[in-house]
């Protein structure tokens, strides 16, 4: 049996065993990177109400450390690879998606609904969609919110949780806090592309550079790669930064960010404006919502020229507006009746007291295809209206022969 087979009936075992209700135990199977992070903001708080929190991962992960001390209880399962190859084939991967796939193809190239498909029927011994296992979900917790996304209808067992890892900054390590003061009025910019990306092209790198040794303000910059030879006396490098705490820093005038969900939300706590530098996925949406709603202002890492950075660095930290429309959203943030992370509590809590929320989903995901999309209904309507048109026209030719015949019988007498 593969090594992946095993891993997801061991999945199917543990979810049997660890059923829903409310015994408080809680199954969890989670990516990694910044999903994990924001993913475990909620587990911590789990296990802190009395929960009992198992985490499913493999031996190759690259965040969730199991070796860790924690609170969170953790399953192993082995793979074929070890964390040291499954990391490089990862950012080999990341960098494929940077510089060689177009941004608007790479949901297609890395959604494959037939593979997926295919994996889903062999494991559960029955044909079956991906579309269909993920429709069995009971809630949907969305890691948006009012103040990024825009309003369109959803269904009762969806809900909005956006910013719930956000939390008041604490203070900065003492060298960096030097750092940070000695900017004096003009204050500083915090410069991170996310914990998937710490290194760029040289040549990339020398464009950013160049561009930051230009401004007043002094630089932090989370960066593991070669040093830029354009790196300017305003600019530091990082491997690691404390990003909330920075962005919650009353210094910090703008936020250069590659527009995941994590890092903008943090922005949006803290009232800092933006500038973007989407890389893949969902990024260059995330950061084109913040454009709208005036808070940020984009560029194309692929294409722009340290002018382009320099400019629109410039506009996001001189133009008020910038400001006051990102302490906007903040506001309208931090103005929610429930936070958003006990909001996320309550709803799993909420299902595991009532072992699941049927009554909260949808009846369509229970219909067949031709039944969802109304074709059942459209043939019986066209039956109907055929029928119609043909006992009509029966009739007219009937009506018609029964009156013309006459007529013609006279003609020939």
């Amino acid at each position: 049996m593969s090594m992946k087979r095993t891993s997801v009936l061991l999945l199917i075992l543990l979810s049997f065993y660890f059923s829903s209700g409310n015994c408080g135990k809680v199954l969890v199977w989670p990516t990694e990177y910044s999903h994990w992070m924001n993913m475990k903001t909620i587990l911590d708080e789990l296990v802190r109400r009395g929960h009992e929190v198992i985490v499913l991962t493999s031996s190759a992960s690259i965040l969730v450390d199991p070796s860790k001390p924690s609170t969170i209880k953790f399953e192993v399962y082995p793979t074929s690879l070890s964390k040291d190859v499954f990391e490089a084939l990862f950012m080999k991967q990341i960098k494929r998606w940077i510089y060689d796939l177009p941004k608007y193809n790479f949901w297609f190239q890395l959604i494959d609904t037939k593979n997926w498909d295919q994996f889903y029927s062999e494991v559960l011994g029955r044909p079956t969609t991906l579309s269909e296992t993920m429709g069995k979900a009971e809630m949907w917790l969305i890691r948006t919110y009012w103040d990024f996304d825009f309003p369109r209808p959803f269904l009762p067992n969806v809900d909005f949780i956006g910013g719930h890892h956000c939390k008041p900054a604490k203070p900065l390590p003492k060298e960096m806090e030097d750092f940070v003061q000695s900017s004096g009025g003009n204050g500083v910019v915090v410069f991170s592309l996310g914990s998937m990306v710490s290194d760029l092209t040289e040549e990339r790198a020398n464009v950013i550079a160049s561009a930051l040794a230009q401004i007043p303000q002094k630089v932090l910059w989370r960066f593991d790669g070669k040093k830029p030879h354009t790196l300017g006396p305003n600019t530091k490098l990082y491997k690691w930064l404390p990003q909330n705490d920075l962005l919650g820093h009353p210094k910090t005038k703008a936020f250069i960010t590659h527009g995941g969900n994590n890092g903008i939300y943090e922005a949006i706590y803290h009232g800092v404006p933006m500038v973007g530098i989407p890389l893949f996925a969902d990024q260059a949406d995330n950061i084109v919502r913040m454009k709208t709603k005036g808070a940020a202002v984009a560029v194309d890492f692929s294409t722009m020229s340290s002018t382009d950075l320099l400019n629109a660095l410039k506009t996001v930290i001189n133009d008020p507006i910038y400001k006051e429309n990102a302490m906007k959203l903040s506001r309208i943030h931090q103005d929610q009746p429930i936070k958003p992370l006990d909001r996320a509590l309550f709803w799993i809590e909420f299902v595991m007291r009532h072992r699941g929320a049927k009554h909260l989903r949808a009846a369509a995901h229970d219909l067949t295809w031709f039944q969802y999309h109304s074709l059942d209904v459209i043939g019986f309507l066209l039956a109907c209206v055929v029928t119609v048109i043909f006992i009509i026209t029966k009739c007219c030719l009937f009506c018609f022969q029964k009156f013309t015949k006459p007529g013609k019988k006279g003609k020939r007498d």
